[in-house]
This record gives C-alpha cells, sequence and structure tokens, in this order.
C-alpha cells in the first residue's frame, strides 16, 4: 500500500509525458492558427499588389505611347497645342461663339 500512495501523491512519468505533448500540441496550434491567418493575409495582399502592378504597367505603356508620338508626330503636337493652348496656324480666322448658359429666371421684388 505504501507504494501506492507515492505513486498517487506524485506524477509518473507517463501522465509528465502526457502532459507535455497536450501542451505542445496546444501550442503548435495556436502558433498554426496565427501563421494561417497571416499567411491567407499576405496572399490577399499580394493579390492587391499583382493588380495595381498590372494598372500601373498599362499607364506606362500609355505614357511610353505619349512620349513616342510626342518626339515623332508632328500633327499630335499640332493638334495639343490647338486643343490646350487655343493656338491658331497663321492666317486662319478664329470663331468664338457665347456659352449657352441656362436663362436665368428674373427674383420678384418684395
Amino acid at each position: 500500500m505504501r507504494a501506492r500512495r507515492v505513486e498517487d501523491q506524485g506524477l509518473s512519468p507517463q501522465r509528465l509525458g502526457t502532459i507535455a505533448m497536450v501542451a505542445l500540441a496546444v501550442g503548435l496550434a495556436v502558433f498554426g492558427v496565427k501563421e494561417s491567418v497571416r499567411a491567407w493575409q499576405m496572399r490577399r495582399d499580394m493579390q492587391t499588389i499583382e493588380r495595381d502592378l498590372g494598372v500601373l504597367r498599362a499607364k506606362q505603356a500609355e505614357l511610353t505611347r505619349t512620349v513616342d508620338r510626342l518626339r515623332n508626330d508632328p500633327l499630335y503636337i499640332e493638334k495639343l497645342a490647338r486643343e490646350e493652348m487655343g493656338m491658331v496656324r497663321e492666317g486662319e480666322t478664329v470663331l468664338k461663339f457665347p456659352s449657352q448658359s441656362s436663362p436665368q429666371i428674373p427674383h420678384a421684388p418684395r
């Protein structure tokens, strides 16, 4: 009976091993969940960055085409000068029409 009482009061190596294994499993589970969430967030961020990169590449291609036209297309330069700066060729006649604004209703005197 004495041997049994000593074992009941302390932790046996088997119980100690079981507790250690459970603690390790819980620790790995918590770590695994945290890392899974982190990996999911990183994948989402990567998709967003790849989408932004596609938009920026398209914009870069458009700007490259514009630069090429500015360097090599005199008609494009003339078009921009006419539209954005209001320039005309010598001898051209410019007709300006008043803008059509909505008629204003006169206010009745009080």
